[in-house]
């Protein structure tokens, strides 16, 4: 086989990958009820179909002869844009009380720093002075 053959079977991989993973984006964009869930399917299975779709284009403009980097660009707008959207979508929601609340982290005085409750201080201190 020639190198052309393999570069044509990889594109239509891309192909078929890539127009899978944006079809299971779009039913799960129609399928679930509201938006917090709504908001999964497109940002990561969408954006991986689209990824591989920009992929296959990539991969025939250069079995044709000619050089196309802008999917390249593309690609790196969606893949760096998509996940930060997502987020101000979902604190949206979130802020406007369209979802249910998240639960209360635990240990609400130590979770999200570095804090570290008295008694395991002075058990790693003794562990540390010996």
């Amino acid at each position: 086989m020639s190198l052309e053959i393999i570069g044509t079977y990889a594109v239509a991989i891309c192909l078929l990958i890539g127009s899978g993973f944006a079809a299971v984006g779009v039913l799960g964009l129609l399928k679930f009820n509201d938006s917090m869930t709504r908001l999964h399917a497109p940002t990561k299975v969408g954006t991986i179909g689209i990824g591989a779709l920009l992929l296959a284009s990539i991969g025939h403009s250069f079995l044709i002869g000619d050089s196309s980097m802008h999917e390249l660009l593309i690609m790196a707008f969606l893949f760096v844009t998509a996940p930060i959207s997502a987020n101000f979508i979902a604190k949206v929601n979130i802020h406007a009380r369209a979802c249910d609340t998240p639960p209360p982290p635990p240990q609400d005085a130590t979770w999200s720093t570095l804090n570290v409750p008295e008694d395991e201080r002075e058990a790693e201190d003794a562990v540390t002075a010996k």
